[in-house]
């Protein structure tokens, strides 16, 4: 089976997308969903142009215009506030809705 890819992405590749990355883990580990999903990790600047390249891709910081249909807004991931929201995105790009 070939595992489908999630990028998290923050300003720096550090601390943000760390926390983020640890509660979607936590998530896709409560939706019996974790071993079908690769996770990955880094900042904006590297992996704005490889967008295409994964199935899901969230970031806890400003993406540019162009781009922003195909990027999940994880910064309730941070906030606490609208998360619920985060995963019914994260479950929908994964077709697991």
């Amino acid at each position: 089976i070939t595992r489908q890819t999630l990028m998290v992405v923050c300003g720096s590749g550090v601390a943000p997308s760390t926390v983020a990355e640890g509660k979607i883990r936590d998530f896709l580990d409560s939706k019996g969903l974790l071993d079908k999903v690769k996770i990955y990790k880094s900042n904006i600047d590297e992996q704005i142009n490889n967008i295409d390249d994964y199935d899901v891709f969230v970031s806890t910081t400003v993406v540019p215009e162009d781009v922003r249909d195909k990027v999940i807004n994880g910064l309730p991931l941070l906030t606490g506030i609208g998360v619920d929201k985060v995963y019914d995105q994260i479950l929908a790009k994964l077709g697991e809705d």
